[in-house]
C-alpha cells in the first residue's frame, strides 16, 4: 500500500504525545510497507496545553487535550488522531469514532521520589505533588497526614519540579515513563490493588472520521482486540458516572485466561475520606454493559449526598 499524498497524523506536542504518534507511525510503516515520507506528523496545540496555572478539573477536565485535534480531524486537516485514551471524553463529537486501540502498556501508577522508597515511608506532613484528582484522593485515603499540592506540566516538567524540591514525591503513569525511556526514574510501580488506575490508562487510541473506510482499513492491523474490549468496559463505567459528578474515579478491566472479563471500579471523595468500590466478572461480549452496571451500583450505594461532597 502506498500513499499518494502524506497521511497526516494529528497529535499534541508534548514529548509523550509525540512518542505515541511516532509509535503509531512506525507500526503503520511496518504493517503496510510505507516510508516515513508517507506519514506526516502534525502537531496541534490544545487548550489543556495552554492552561498551566490551575487544575484542569476547574476548567472542564476531559476534552481539553483533544478538542482542537478533533476539530482538525473533522475539517480534514488531518487524517487520523493519536490520543492517550484516558484523556478522551466518553462521548465523541458527531462524525468521529475510535478506529483502533493499540496493545496496552503497563497500567500501574509510578511512585517517584528522590528521598523515599514508597508512600508509606514518607513522614507526616511531607508533600506529594500531583495534577490528578484521582491520585490526590487515593493518596489522602492512604496517608491523610500528607500534604497534596497541584503539580501541572508534562512528564519532564514534573520530574524537574521534584528535583527542585517543590514536593517530596509525585506519581506518573508507568506506561508514559516507559514510552519516554524514563523507566529508571520509577521508585516503585504501585500495584493496582493499592491504586486503581485511571480509566483507559496506558492505552493509545486512534481516532478517525466515521465512514472513512480507507483510513479504517489502514489502522485496522494496529487494533488490539483485548485492549479495545477492556477500554470499552472502562469507558462505559466512566460515561455513566460523568453524568452525575466530577469525582475521583478509577477503573480497570482485564481479560483472564478463562476468557472472562474482570472489572474493578472505584469512586472517592477528593479528600479520600469516603470511597466505594466494586468488582464484577462477565463476558467480554458484554463489556459495555458490565462497566455501566458497575457504575450504576456505585451510584446507588453512594447516594446523591456523596456527589455533592465530591463536586
Amino acid at each position: 500500500m502506498q500513499a499518494n499524498t502524506p497521511i497526516r497524523i494529528g497529535t499534541r506536542g508534548s514529548p509523550l504525545a509525540l512518542a505515541q504518534a511516532h509509535e503509531v507511525r512506525a507500526r503503520l510503516m511496518a504493517a503496510h510497507g510505507l516510508s516515513e515520507n508517507d506519514l506526516e506528523i502534525a502537531v496541534i496545540k490544545t487548550t489543556g496545553d495552554r492552561i498551566l496555572d490551575r487544575p484542569l478539573a476547574e476548567v472542564g477536565g476531559k476534552g481539553l487535550f483533544t478538542k482542537e485535534i478533533e476539530d482538525a480531524l473533522l475539517s480534514r486537516d488531518i487524517d487520523l488522531a493519536v490520543h492517550s485514551m484516558k484523556d478522551m471524553q466518553t462521548e465523541l463529537p458527531d462524525g468521529l469514532v475510535i478506529g483502533a486501540v493499540l496493545e496496552r502498556e503497563d497500567v500501574r501508577d509510578a511512585f517517584i521520589s528522590l528521598a523515599y522508597g514508597s508512600l508509606l515511608e514518607m513522614p507526616a506532613g511531607a508533600v506529594v505533588g500531583t495534577s490528578s484528582l484521582r491520585r490526590q484522593a487515593q493518596v489522602k485515603r492512604m496517608r491523610p497526614d500528607l500534604e497534596v499540592i497541584g503539580f501541572r506540566g508534562n512528564v519532564q516538567t514534573r520530574l524537574r519540579k521534584l528535583e527542585d524540591g517543590v514536593a517530596g514525591a509525585t506519581f506518573l503513569a508507568v506506561a508514559g515513563l516507559n514510552r519516554l525511556g524514563l523507566a529508571d526514574r520509577i521508585t516503585r510501580a504501585v500495584p493496582t490493588e493499592e491504586m486503581l488506575p485511571a480509566v483507559a490508562q496506558a492505552a493509545i487510541g486512534i481516532e478517525i472520521r466515521e465512514g472513512d473506510e480507507k483510513t479504517a482499513a489502514l489502522i485496522a492491523p494496529l487494533d488490539h482486540a483485548a485492549t479495545h474490549t477492556c477500554v470499552i468496559a472502562e469507558r462505559a463505567f466512566l460515561r455513566r458516572l460523568e453524568g452525575s459528578c466530577r469525582t475521583p474515579i478509577g477503573g480497570l478491566a482485564r481479560l483472564g485466561e478463562d476468557g472472562q472479563m474482570t472489572f474493578r471500579g472505584e469512586i472517592l471523595t477528593p479528600d479520600g475520606k469516603v470511597a466505594h468500590a466494586t468488582q464484577r466478572v462477565g463476558s467480554p461480549a458484554d463489556a459495555d454493559t458490565l462497566g455501566d452496571a458497575a457504575a450504576r451500583e456505585l451510584l446507588a450505594r453512594a447516594g446523591s449526598g456523596f456527589f455533592s461532597v465530591a463536586s
